[in-house]
């Protein structure tokens, strides 16, 4: 049952404002964004910032694995991913996550404990259940994992057996999350993306009985045919399933990074702003009325939920996969495509898939780009992660964590904040900065504020809303 809705943090909808302020921006899940990555490697020294992270008293280990392979396009996807019904790839790409892993785990310090698994895709349930299976195998091999391991993977209610969910459970899996995007019929059928409900609470079911404690659900808005009253229904539909958590994305055209989406423009039978405007206004409603807190951006959580109760507490992270609760870990990304982070380096794997496993047959790390910090980079990371996660800026706070002045060194960021505090998303005072109600759903827009790289990648990110 979800808590009464007084324990929900305040956060208010002005659709004019979020009219005016819907730009394009990041929405940082890294600081500086994957926009400045480059591929220099060289100057980057990557396996020298593994080395590096071996320090003594390291923090534990977040561990990411980038499952590809999917049967069918869904032609509003923007991950990278292998189209194909051969079954066979799934295990012939273990092959080659293996020796990942192998020269991988060389490398660090493995003692680490590792406080977050996630399995990503493409579809991770693509793979046979005994594929996951020796996946598991291969992670409890190399790595020991902390008893309250956060373990959760991507599902594709339409790529799932109960033996799937059974060999997920065997492995360490408690977490799930479902791409659902829509259960309009209409909808499903103008993205190429059949999935009745039924099979929805058909795979809750199995996962529930299961023991997989924290279930979360991916819808889209703004895809074609949609409107607030179709929408409305899918809601409707979700929340009669009674997940803990649900990711409420705004759908972003980007048809020269994903050819794909071409297929819409074609159609011409995308939701206009004010339509998909309407929609986030309807869902944001519909969701807080029902109990759950809206956590930032596109997160929602029912008010017992850690993700919830990390953002009460204070203590809520953000990563490439969104919102976290395991803040302090050095990510560590496997597979094609994949990103690793540690203290201050990001480090991203090669997109293709042939030309990732050949850097592995010559026993390299498949790296194809990264960035390394510089303290400046550090200290601005900082400031934007205060306010996606926290939502304030405490200057005390952030002036002894990071041995500067922080007032002074970012008064220009600081004052250009004055149209921000005019419309109402914050108020400044003589000891920092706090986002409003208002200024709730346009947490991107404050941060960017604060942002050093924005004017060197313009039109290359995705509307705020």
């Amino acid at each position: 049952m979800i808590l009464p809705n007084d324990t929900n943090p305040p956060v208010s909808l002005d659709l004019d404002l979020i009219r005016k302020y819907s730009v394009a921006g990041p929405r940082y899940t890294s600081y500086p964004p994957a926009t400045q990555f480059t591929d220099k490697l060289p100057d980057l020294r990557l396996e020298e910032a593994i080395a590096d992270d071996n320090r003594p008293g390291a923090g534990p280990l977040s561990l990411y694995f980038h499952l590809p392979f999917c049967e069918t396009r869904c032609w509003f996807c923007g991950c990278t991913t292998v189209i194909t019904r051969r079954r066979a790839s799934a295990g012939e790409y273990l092959v080659d996550l293996t020796k990942e892993v192998e020269l991988t785990a060389a490398r660090m310090d493995t003692k680490r404990p590792v406080s977050q698994v996630h399995f990503g895709g493409g579809t991770p349930t693509f793979s046979p259940p005994d594929e996951l299976r020796r996946l598991g195998a291969l992670i409890h091999k190399h790595f020991k994992l902390a008893p309250d391991c956060e373990f959760s993977i991507e599902v594709d209610p339409r790529r799932l057996s109960e033996d799937h969910v059974k060999a997920l459970k065997e492995i360490g899996g408690n977490r799930a999350s479902l791409g659902v995007q829509d259960t309009n019929a209409a909808v499903q059928l103008a993205v190429h993306r059949i999935q009745p409900h039924e099979l929805n609470i058909q795979v809750f079911n199995w996962l529930r009985s299961y023991g997989f404690r924290s279930l979360n659900v991916d819808l889209i808005f703004g895809l074609p045919l949609q409107t607030p009253e179709s929408f409305a229904h899918t809601i409707d539909d979700v929340l009669g399933l009674n997940p803990d958590r649900l990711s409420v994305f705004s759908y972003a055209h980007v048809p020269w990074i994903k050819p794909a989406q071409k297929i819409f423009d074609d159609r011409a039978n995308l939701p206009d702003a004010e339509t998909k405007l309407a929609m986030f206004a309807m869902a944001h409603r519909k969701l807080t009325e029902a109990g759950y807190v809206d956590v930032g951006l596109d997160h929602f959580a029912r008010p017992d939920d850690e993700l919830a109760v990390a953002q009460r507490e204070g203590t809520l992270h953000r990563n490439f996969q969104g919102y976290s609760t395991r803040a302090g870990a050095s990510l560590y990304g496997f597979g094609m495509s994949s990103i690793s982070q540690t203290n201050d380096t990001f480090r991203q794997n090669i997109k293709d898939l042939a030309a990732w496993r050949e850097a592995l047959a010559k026993n390299q790390l498949p790296s194809e780009r990264g960035y390394r910090l510089t303290e400046e980079d550090q200290r601005r990371r900082v400031l934007v992660m205060s306010i996606m996660c926290h939502r304030k800026l405490d200057y005390a706070a952030l002036t002894k964590e990071l041995g500067v002045d922080v007032p002074a060194m970012y008064a220009k960021e600081i004052a250009s904040l004055t149209d921000l505090e005019a419309d109402g998303l914050l108020k400044r005072t003589s000891t920092g900065v706090t986002v409003t109600p208002i200024g709730g759903p346009l947490l991107r827009v404050i941060a960017m504020r604060f942002d050093a790289y924005l004017s060197k990648a313009p039109n290359r990110h995705s509307k705020t809303i």
